[in-house]
C-alpha cells in the first residue's frame, strides 16, 4: 500500500520535470530552445499560443484529440510514461496501478480544464496561471501544485487564484488552517519564495512586461 502515496508523489514530480524540460525546453544562449522531445515542445508551444488567444480554451486540441497529430502525441506520451511503471509491477503493484491512475488523471484534468476554462480556473488555478501569467515558464504542475511549491516555481497571479492550501486539495477548514500554519512554520523559505514570486508577477503586470513565447 505504500506504493500508492509514493506513486502520487512520483507522478507529480514527473509532471513537473516533463513539462519544464521536455515540453517547454531549455533556452539556449544563442537563442531558441532545445528539448529532448522536440516535436512535443513544438506542439506544446502551439497549444500555448492558441490558449492565449482564446482565454485558456483549446477546442482545436481537445474536442477531437484523436483527429490531430498533437492530440495523438499527447495521449501516446502519457500512456508510454505510465506504461514504464509496468516494469516494477511484480514487486510494486500498487505503485504501478496508481501510476496508471495518475496518467489518466493528468490527461483527463488537463483536457477538461481547456474545454471548460471556468472549471479549470477554479479547480487547477496553478495551471491557469501557467498559461495566463506574464511568464509562462513557471507553474509546471497540472494536477496538483506540490512540486511547484517544493521547487519554488509556483507563481500566483492574484489572491483569488491562490489555492487554499499547498496540497491543492479540498480539506475541512480546521484541518486546512492547521496545515497552512504548519507549512509556513516548517517551510518558511518556500513560502517566502512564493510571496516573492507573487510580488514579481504583480509588478510585471503593472508594467505591461511579458516574456515572449518562442516562435
Amino acid at each position: 500500500m505504500l506504493g500508492i502515496p509514493v506513486a502520487l508523489f512520483f507522478a507529480n514530480g514527473v509532471e513537473w520535470y516533463m513539462h519544464k524540460y521536455a515540453l517547454h525546453g531549455v533556452q539556449k544562449p544563442t537563442g531558441g530552445r532545445i528539448s529532448f522531445y522536440d516535436l512535443g515542445m513544438k506542439n506544446h508551444w502551439s497549444h500555448h499560443r492558441r490558449v492565449r488567444l482564446t482565454q485558456y480554451q483549446d477546442d482545436d486540441l481537445y474536442l477531437r484529440p484523436m483527429e490531430n497529430d498533437a492530440g495523438r502525441a499527447e495521449i501516446k506520451g502519457v500512456i508510454f510514461l505510465a506504461g514504464l511503471t509496468t516494469l516494477v509491477f511484480p514487486v510494486a503493484p500498487f505503485f504501478t496501478l496508481t501510476s496508471y491512475y495518475c496518467g489518466w488523471n493528468y490527461y483527463n484534468t488537463h483536457r477538461k480544464s481547456h474545454l471548460d476554462p471556468e472549471w479549470g480556473k477554479k479547480t487547477i488555478p496553478w495551471h491557469y496561471d501557467h498559461h495566463m501569467n506574464t511568464n509562462q515558464d513557471a507553474n509546471w504542475c497540472v494536477t496538483k501544485p506540490w512540486f511547484d511549491y517544493i521547487m519554488g516555481t509556483r507563481v500566483i497571479s492574484s489572491a483569488d487564484l491562490q489555492e487554499s492550501n499547498p496540497l491543492g486539495i479540498k480539506l475541512p477548514t480546521f484541518i486546512e488552517n492547521k496545515l497552512n500554519v504548519l507549512a509556513r512554520r516548517y517551510a518558511p523559505n518556500a513560502f517566502a519564495k512564493l510571496d516573492a514570486n507573487m510580488r514579481i508577477e504583480e509588478s510585471r503586470r503593472l508594467k505591461g512586461v511579458e516574456k515572449e513565447m518562442p516562435a
